[in-house]
């Protein structure tokens, strides 16, 4: 559950920490006061997109953290998954820096994060219901979404996206290769022209960087033959003078004649002689060297026609040799296909229709699935409307076949009558805004169990209510409650008082800068601020007197 929000210079708020409790926590306050900055501010630690205009006037950054505690099982493997775990306690820290430049730090348990990751933690630590999600009954296509979480249906919808998948795939190949017999014809042309002009090159892996080389031997052939035979007369001598290997020799020969009385001249005598052995073999290299340099090294002008073809080559089928007889062994294939495209054309075809009827196949499994389901989602979703004071509802689940997409081969809608005597008809054009909320609110209620996440918030809920209603949403606020963590920003009187926990959001004016603070309230404090929005401007001693009674009563 959220345990502690701490909000820095976002908005109204200059600084303020936010201790949340178990069951229903309940946030009130005039208008304008603040409430959904914190909002906001729950929302930026969720990984979600927060505008920088949010940033209080006059500073150059905000801060929040959330402290969460008890996480779900699913929350903690997410966080393992990611690379990230809980404390030893199992708190997780989440803190998020948002700056006046537009850019930003993440943080879980003091380690960096992105966006992202929040996002995928978050999905298992808040769920946060405000009124725009109210409009999802208002669009048909997330309807089905209902059915599946209800009817735990997620990993048999899968199975189908999977099967799917495979057909649409197979289905593309397949149109692709429904080309006319004319453009089957040039495409092969083209291959064989292709194959021809590579293969009749002869290239071979590494040939280009040989040609180079010999290139670069041929153009500076004779500095090379000056060099090498210079070296070959300083190693070997000449008719005048000695080399390197005769006075080496010399030196040995001289050095052997005073072993017998300094002992340690043998050991430079044999360190000369292995010098010797090694410098007579750079003398014989340097010797082949100079045979090779008299030799022909081939001719610098046809080297010079095979880089230039290459070089074109490459203008056309790729930056270099190996990606040239790459592109050589796909044109193979491609034209093999071609050649057999009536047997490849069949055997694709018989593959298709495969996986249609297997895809097919699964669809009808899970529509039944959903068949049964639905019913129980319209029982369950009326029964909780009925409660919430619409007894005259009548709600059902429309399901159309339609052709196979990413969610099977349905079509589902829910369709509701708010009024005795009449048929149900879509909810976009039947149910008001008080409506919406309690319906969503049903929802929200017959799906909880299905929901991983450990705390759910409900933003201005009770948009549209009051009365008896507002005090079924209360009680049923409270029901939900009692298994999980739910924070409630409301403006009924009905709701606050069933809280466990009570915070006012409350603001000020001090030297011309506006200032939120949020406290959580004791007895005295709930009983004033429940008269407070019972009575508007003037607190009555009536008031005050029906807020107690709420408290107690509750």
């Amino acid at each position: 559950m959220l345990k502690n929000l701490y909000i820095e210079n976002i908005a109204v708020i200059e600084k303020t920490t936010i201790d949340f409790t178990e069951g229903l926590n309940v946030l009130t306050g005039e208008t304008g006061a603040g409430k959904s900055v914190i909002i906001g501010s729950i929302n930026a630690i969720l990984g979600n997109r927060i505008s920088r205009d949010l940033i209080r006037n006059g500073c150059e950054n905000a801060f929040v953290s959330a402290e969460f505690c008890d996480i779900s099982s699913k929350a903690s493997e997410t966080l393992v998954e990611l690379g990230f775990e809980p404390e030893e306690d199992g708190t997780v820290l989440i803190q998020r820096e948002i700056h006046s430049s537009g850019k930003g730090k993440c943080r879980i348990n003091g380690r960096p994060a992105t966006t992202g990751v929040l996002k995928s933690v978050g999905a298992f630590l808040i769920n946060i219901h405000g009124q725009h999600e109210n409009y999802e009954l208002m669009s048909p296509e997330l309807h089905i979404t209902y059915i599946d979480r209800l009817g735990n249906l997620l990993t048999d919808l899968s199975e189908y996206r999977a099967a799917y998948k495979e057909y649409t795939d197979l289905k593309s190949k397949l149109n692709k290769a429904e080309l006319d017999d004319r453009e089957r014809k040039r495409k092969a042309d083209l291959l064989m022209y292709q194959i021809n002009e590579i293969e009749s090159a002869d290239l071979y892996s590494g040939e280009y960087e040989e040609l180079t080389e010999q290139r670069n031997i041929l153009e500076n052939m004779e500095r090379i033959a000056e060099s090498l035979n210079e070296t070959k007369e300083y190693l070997n001598g000449s008719d005048e003078t000695d080399g390197a290997v005769q006075a080496l020799e010399m030196a040995c020969s001289s050095l052997s004649n005073i072993c017998d009385v300094l002992p340690d001249a043998e050991n430079l005598v044999k360190r000369i002689q292995n010098a010797i052995y090694e410098i007579e073999d750079c003398r014989d290299e340097v010797f082949s060297m100079c045979d090779t340099a008299d030799s022909d090294g081939g001719n610098l002008e046809e080297i010079e026609d095979r880089i230039d073809l290459i070089k074109t080559l490459d203008k056309k089928y790729g930056p270099s040799i190996d990606e040239i007889l790459s592109f050589l062994e796909n044109a193979r294939k491609e034209l093999e296909y071609l050649e057999k495209y009536e047997e490849n054309q069949e055997k694709l075809a018989e593959k298709c229709e495969q996986a249609y009827t297997k895809a097919c196949e699964l669809a009808s499994e899970l529509s039944k699935k959903r068949q049964k389901t639905a019913v129980k989602f319209s029982d369950e979703v009326k029964e909780e409307m009925t409660f919430l004071d619409m007894p005259n509802v009548n709600l059902l689940v429309r399901i159309d076949k339609c052709e196979l997409n990413s969610y099977g081969c349905d079509d589902i809608e829910i369709l509701i009558s708010t009024n005795p005597g009449e048929p149900p008809k879509p909810v976009a054009k039947i149910a008001s805004g008080g409506e919406l909320s309690r319906m969503m609110l049903a929802v929200k209620n017959v799906l909880a169990d299905k929901d991983d996440t450990d705390t759910l918030i409900f933003d201005e809920v009770d948009t549209g209510i009051s009365g008896s209603a507002a005090q079924k949403v209360g009680l049923k606020l409270k029901e939900v409650s009692k298994n999980r963590q739910v924070l409630c920003v409301t403006h009924l009187a009905q709701i606050a008082g069933l809280a466990d926990t009570h915070f006012k959001i409350q603001k000020s004016v001090s030297s011309g800068q506006t200032y939120t603070s949020v406290n959580m309230l004791d007895y005295e404090g709930r009983k004033n601020e429940l008269a407070r929005i019972i009575g508007g401007v003037e607190i009555t001693k009536a008031t005050l007197d029906y807020a107690e009674e709420m408290l107690n009563n509750k």
